[in-house]
């Protein structure tokens, strides 16, 4: 949805530019264009973690050599690393994937920064890649 919406937006830019649409007809797309992203950046994301109980929740999340470990005051979860099929980095979190549609979020600020490579190399060592 956020890639049609900013190909519409330089679609309404190039079309101004050469002369195809009017100043009012530009300033209107600027301005949805302006909405939409504030409503998908940071609106829909605050009213989302507002309501959701599980982003206020604090976890305590360990590596094992057999399995992750997952708890917090409700309970407890493990996974063995098998379950995994993928990892991917991104700037501020480690994804791990259960299939193509499902993943888990584990955050870098809780491992602090001296110990992130050390996560990175044992995720990549237990979790292989597969598709």
């Amino acid at each position: 949805m956020i890639a049609v919406v900013n190909i519409f937006a330089i679609s309404a830019a190039v079309f101004y530019y050469m002369g195809k649409i009017s100043p009012l007809a530009f300033l209107l797309s600027s301005t949805l264009w302006f909405a939409l992203m504030i409503a998908f950046w940071w609106l829909l994301p605050f009213l989302i973690y507002r309501k959701a109980a599980t982003f206020k929740d604090h976890f305590k999340v360990s590596f094992e050599e057999q399995h992750l470990f997952l708890e917090n005051e409700r309970g407890s979860r493990s996974w063995p690393w098998k379950d995994f099929h993928r990892v991917v980095e991104s700037a501020n979190f480690f994804h791990l994937y259960f299939n193509s549609q499902s993943f888990f979020l584990i955050p870098k600020d809780a491992f602090g920064k001296e110990k992130v490579n050390d996560a990175r190399h044992f995720l990549k060592e237990k979790i292989i890649n597969r598709k």
